[in-house]
């Protein structure tokens, strides 16, 4: 059993987890929709506390109908937080969970009290920032109220792999003779796929994604074609020579890992010599198609396969606990090349999003790491659940869930991403954040497919609304 641990009834565990979880979304809520309050002017279109009186200029309506969501999302949000600390303080929580959620109910209230201020007297009559600061503390310590309850409701003392050995693979299933189609089309087939399958191609939407975002972001509706192409393009090839390298440098641990071991390398489908040099006729290919936009978004370009390529799949990944946490900077990059591709510079709202894309990856990521922790054993990769075991691995999903949903209130801060964009990621943020809290219940390969997937929709939902936000609304 996990440290502070105590019998309590699974519906009674489950009832309480589910009552932090929905505090959570609501500060969540409460902060995307202020940062878009403070964003498009809306609380200078009510100046009085704590209701709103109409405002005499009918054009501000809108800004009248923004802050009222802000005014009564805290109402609700502020009953929700003194539900928890009530049944907190007065239930059998443990005590680093009734000091975070009482700290955070505390915080909140003067939080309410900075708002207030910040509406009758005028935003000069306190300090920028420190209301939706202090609004980042209040969910911070909420979340972490959230994961040490999870942790001691679902946890178990030691669950990890402390000295895999990898397991033998039957040499017929991987290793073995591969019958090869007779007809010279059919071979040509199999092979063309066979190269389309080192490029990793199931990365490719994601990360274009990330990379479209980057551009909206710098050039809004003046985006141009030409561009869109020449940037997703030099990024298709530029995943491709990444993908092909990782093939080659891992095909001796792939053959002990199941969900690798059909990979062309894997099974001599491809020589070796042949994948390199198709990997370097990629690397060649995308920085040429990069440089016809800059040189900058080509050093990026070259930067991203080589980090890939040698940081994290030789230097990383077999060697630390934080590979997928460092690695992370891998995914970040198409956000910056985006960004250049426009710019020609790396301006500080593509740093944010790249901010976004990195605090999400190992939320992303630790969840396929715990539905195949078995086959990262086997091949010797220290991943999470491998090093410190489900428990924690589950735990520090929680925590980089909350870091992205930040992050995203970071972006909204600071660019022009208005309601839609709030609204897309408070939902799919919602959704994200109880797949990871069903997670920790269930504790199945099933339910880490589901937050896997959970993860996926809420990045492509957020990239997608970003893209539609900064190019045509």
């Amino acid at each position: 059993m996990a440290p502070d641990s105590f019998p309590r009834p699974i519906h009674t565990r489950r009832r309480f987890s589910g009552l932090l979880a929905a505090t959570a979304l609501g500060v969540y809520l409460l902060l995307i929709v202020g940062a878009t309050t403070s964003l498009t002017d809306a609380a200078s279109a009510c100046s009085t506390w704590p209701t709103c009186h109409p405002p005499a200029d009918p054009l501000n309506q809108t800004e009248l109908a923004i802050a009222w969501g802000h005014r009564l999302t805290a109402f609700v949000v502020g009953i929700l937080v003194a539900t928890t600390a009530v049944a907190a303080v007065f239930g059998d929580a443990a005590t680093r969970v009734r000091v975070a959620i009482v700290a955070g109910a505390i915080l909140y209230a003067v939080q309410v009290a900075i708002g207030a201020a910040t509406a009758t007297l005028g935003p000069a009559a306190i300090t920028p920032g420190l209301h939706l600061g202090l609004g980042v503390v209040v969910f911070t310590a909420i979340v972490l109220a959230l994961a040490w309850d999870l942790e001691i409701a679902t946890g178990d003392d030691d669950d990890a792999i402390t000295s895999p050995e990898p397991e033998p693979v039957e040499p017929d299933a991987v290793t073995g003779e591969r019958s090869l189609p007779a007809g010279g089309l059919a071979r040509a087939k199999l092979t063309a796929f066979a190269y389309f399958k080192m490029m990793k191609p199931r990365l490719m939407w994601l990360l274009c994604l990330v990379a479209a975002a980057g551009m909206a972001l710098a050039a809004g509706p003046a985006l141009d074609a030409a561009t869109i192409v020449a940037t997703l393009s030099g990024g298709v090839l530029a995943i491709g020579a990444s993908g092909t390298f990782n093939h080659v440098l891992e095909r001796d641990v792939d053959q002990q890992m199941s969900r690798t071991a059909d990979r062309p390398l894997a099974t001599d489908l491809i020589p070796v010599r042949n994948a390199m040099v198709f990997g370097l006729a990629l690397t060649v290919a995308s920085i040429a198609v990069f440089l016809t936009i800059n040189a900058l978004a080509a050093a990026l370009g070259l930067a991203a396969i080589l980090f890939y390529s040698v940081v994290y799949t030789l230097l990383l990944k077999p060697n630390t606990v934080q590979n997928t946490v460092i690695g992370g900077a891998a995914g970040a990059l198409p956000a910056l090349i985006g960004w250049a591709a426009v710019t020609n510079e790396i301006g500080l709202p593509a740093l944010a999003l790249a901010g976004v894309i990195f605090l999400w990856t190992p939320a992303h990521f630790y969840n396929l790491a715990l539905a195949y922790r078995d086959d990262y054993a086997r091949g010797g990769f220290p991943m999470m659940p491998v090093v410190r075991g489900e428990t924690e691995t589950r735990k520090h999903i929680v925590y980089y869930i909350a870091a992205t949903l930040v992050a995203t209130v970071g972006l909204a801060w600071i660019t022009d991403l208005g309601a839609l964009y709030a609204a897309t990621v408070a939902i799919f943020g919602g959704i994200f954040l109880w797949a990871a809290v069903t997670l920790h219940f269930e504790k199945t390969e099933s339910a880490a497919f589901r937050a896997f997937h959970a993860s996926n929709a809420f990045l492509g939902a957020a990239l997608v609304v970003i893209v539609v936000d900064a190019l045509v609304l």
